[in-house]
């Protein structure tokens, strides 16, 4: 399994990440995103409106790695953060079926290698899949 349990119910009730992406020329670029999980077991899609015509769109297209991060600030008090990192590969779907009403036919599919998950009731995980 990609995802344990306690990964898996905490993604389920996100809607907003933060995905990283290089582009050819070397420069880092960090946007929130719309996530899901995916169509295929244990993989992530990034879905949104234009996809295609944004920059991580075509980073991944160019053959970047990428990282997905998923957390929340749980409370203040006392200070509870948790969450979930994806490292890993990512392709460029060009046409798919939306995620969403208002979403583009195309998608970040993201393929986990390394998975690191902290505060979800469980010790945390850092752990190659």
């Amino acid at each position: 399994m990609t995802f344990t349990p306690e990964e898996l119910e905490f993604l389920g009730t996100q809607h907003l990440a933060r995905l990283a992406t290089v582009s050819p020329d070397g420069q880092v670029q960090n946007n929130p995103v719309g996530f899901f999980l995916g169509a295929e077991p244990g993989t992530v899609e990034v879905g949104g409106h234009d996809l295609a015509k944004s920059k991580k769109f075509k980073n991944v297209a160019s053959g970047s790695t990428v990282a997905l991060v998923v957390d929340e600030l749980a409370s203040t008090r006392p200070w509870v953060v948790r969450g979930v990192e994806i490292r890993g590969t990512a392709e460029a779907v060009p046409d798919a079926e939306p995620p969403m009403p208002g979403f583009s036919r195309q998608l970040i599919r993201i393929t986990p290698h390394k998975i690191i998950s902290w505060g979800l009731g469980v010790p945390p995980s850092n752990r190659p899949v």
